[in-house]
């Protein structure tokens, strides 16, 4: 019996990945060709945006909470229940979180333009999804009787300082708190997104490693773990300490030398724990690759912002921070999501886990946009006209991955079985 291969809306409820995959995609494109408006906006005059709060904060908000979220929810709904050993949850249950996210995202994007009420609003029901989906998540962990569950306790934490950091996002947005509100923006993208990625990175990396190369064994020391988990508090706490721009006084120079070495000693490590878990050997594998690539940008990351500290020492405040914080955000983050989505996509559809010359070609356009942008923030005259080129690589090369993925979610897998 030929398969039915037809795209389905109703497609997407056959497994928790495929919804919370589609919709994240919908608001990737969304948000990526928004960006670039917002750029031609600030080269052009022809465009004449209007906004009724900082786009900045805008584009900061929903990159950190718009799609990445839901790519969680469609992963975590799909593989925790196997770690912990308990029924999936069915996807219908899924729907109105997801949903919430994804329209509040949406309604966020225009009411920048259009009225602060809507983007408020927007953001409201996006916190609600949130939570509702974090709760979701904790059932399952209540659930399990297995010995093992501190990857999944240590995400549902990550969960709920996310949950915690958009509502502070929303209530200093209402009272006008602009500094505060980034303060909340950036303690949820280290406390929530990057702890959640590096919880899976060291459970999954080295788990999907090993099989494809046999001379790589799977080692992940949980020292590691709080390792990682450390930097992301680090980090988060430093948005707080700096909340008003960067330290004066007497203790600056402390703050920022004791913070620059600490990131780099972190970062150094990270390094090498890229190199111990097969980076060399994984280059034979386009996919396996992809991964180590990605997480080798989170020890570049923090390399470069503790440089950006001492160097700052010579001139009283930091320099190049915008370039260690994009080499986390499209270096690490768009590689990895690019490169797990892309991995659990595969197999659960049917396909064979393989990275095609298509697949290949869009991570390493990935790879030229990180470095584009960590260009972009070094300190000359010339560095703000690759804002838009930038912007323009990533909305295209993402948005090309994000169409392709999105129309097999729709379809029936590949192989005929069910999921």
């Amino acid at each position: 019996m030929a398969l039915d291969c037809r795209w389905r809306a109703s497609n997407l409820l056959l497994a928790p990945y495929r919804l919370g995959f589609f919709l994240a995609m919908v608001v990737l494109v969304a948000s990526g060709a928004w960006w670039v408006l917002v750029q031609l906006d600030r080269v052009s005059v022809t465009v004449a945006l209007p906004y009724t709060f900082s786009p900045t904060l805008a584009h900061a908000a929903v990159m950190t909470y718009g799609f990445v979220p839901l790519f969680f929810s469609g992963f975590l709904f799909t593989a925790v229940p196997k770690w912990l050993g308990v029924e999936p949850l069915s996807t219908r249950i899924l729907i109105a979180p997801a949903l919430m996210q994804a329209c509040g995202w949406l309604l966020w994007l225009t009411g920048i333009h259009l009225h602060l009420l809507s983007a408020l609003f927007g953001l409201a029901l996006a916190w609600s999804g949130l939570t509702s989906m974090t709760w979701l998540f904790w059932r399952l962990i209540w659930r399990s009787r297995e010995r093992d569950q501190l990857h999944a306790r240590t995400i549902g934490v990550a969960c709920l300082v996310g949950c915690l950091s958009l509502g502070g996002l929303l209530g200093n947005l209402v009272v006008g708190e602009t500094a505060v509100a980034m303060a909340c923006v950036m303690t949820g993208l280290w406390g929530f997104v990057v702890a959640v990625m590096v919880t899976v990175a060291h459970r999954m990396i080295p788990f999907f490693t090993s099989p494809a190369m046999p001379l790589v064994s799977v080692w992940r020391p949980f020292w590691a773990l709080g390792l990682m988990l450390a930097a992301t508090a680090l980090e988060s706490v430093s948005m707080w300490v700096e909340i008003d721009g960067p330290l004066h006084g007497p203790m600056a120079p402390v703050w920022m030398l004791a913070r620059g070495a600490c990131e780099i000693a972190a970062g150094s490590v990270l390094l090498w724990l890229a190199r111990v878990w097969g980076l060399a050997q994984s280059l034979k594998n386009r996919l396996i690759a992809m991964l180590h690539i990605g997480f080798m940008w989170l020890g570049v990351a923090l390399v470069l912002g503790g440089l950006s500290q001492l160097m700052g020492l010579l001139q009283g405040s930091p320099v190049f921070s915008l370039g260690s914080l994009h080499a986390v955000t499209v270096g690490c983050l768009s590689s990895l999501l690019l490169a797990m989505v892309t991995r659990v996509s595969c197999g659960q559809s049917g396909r064979a886990a393989v990275a095609d010359d298509t697949i290949w070609i869009l991570f390493w356009l990935l790879q030229l946009t990180a470095l584009l942008r960590i260009a972009a923030a070094a300190q000359s005259a010339w560095a703000s006209w690759l804002l838009l080129p930038t912007a323009l690589i990533w909305a295209a090369t993402l948005s090309l991955w994000g169409v392709r993925l999105g129309s097999w979610y729709g379809r029936v897998r590949a192989d005929g079985r069910p999921g």
